[in-house]
C-alpha cells in the first residue's frame, strides 16, 4: 500500500474526534504517534491542534506553512482543496 507521509505541510482529513472530515495542514512533526495541525480557523497558525497520525488521512495536496502564509490564505487555500476533493467524490455516471 502507498502511503502518504504526514511531513511539514501535507494536508490531511480529519478521520476521528470532534473535527472528522475537516481539512488540516499539518504544521510541525512532534514525534511517531502525533503532529500539530492548523486549518487557519479555529485552529490558527499559532494555536495549533494536536492530533494523532492514525486519525489524519493524507491527501496529495501540501500548503506551505512555513513561508509566512496568514491564517486567511491557509483557510482559502485548504477550501480549494476541498472544493477539488469534493469535486472528485461526485464525478457523474458514465452510462
Amino acid at each position: 500500500m502507498n502511503r502518504i507521509p504526514l511531513t511539514c505541510g501535507r494536508v490531511a482529513r480529519s478521520m476521528a474526534g470532534r473535527d472528522r472530515g475537516r481539512l488540516f495542514a499539518v504544521s510541525e512533526e512532534i514525534d511517531d504517534d502525533f503532529v500539530l495541525a492548523v486549518n487557519g480557523g479555529l485552529r490558527t497558525l499559532e494555536r495549533p491542534k494536536k492530533k494523532r497520525r492514525k486519525h489524519l488521512k493524507a491527501l496529495p495536496f501540501t500548503v506551505d506553512v512555513r513561508a509566512g502564509i496568514t491564517d486567511a490564505e491557509l483557510r482559502q487555500a485548504l477550501a480549494a482543496i476541498d472544493q477539488q476533493e469534493e469535486g472528485n467524490r461526485k464525478c457523474p455516471n458514465p452510462t
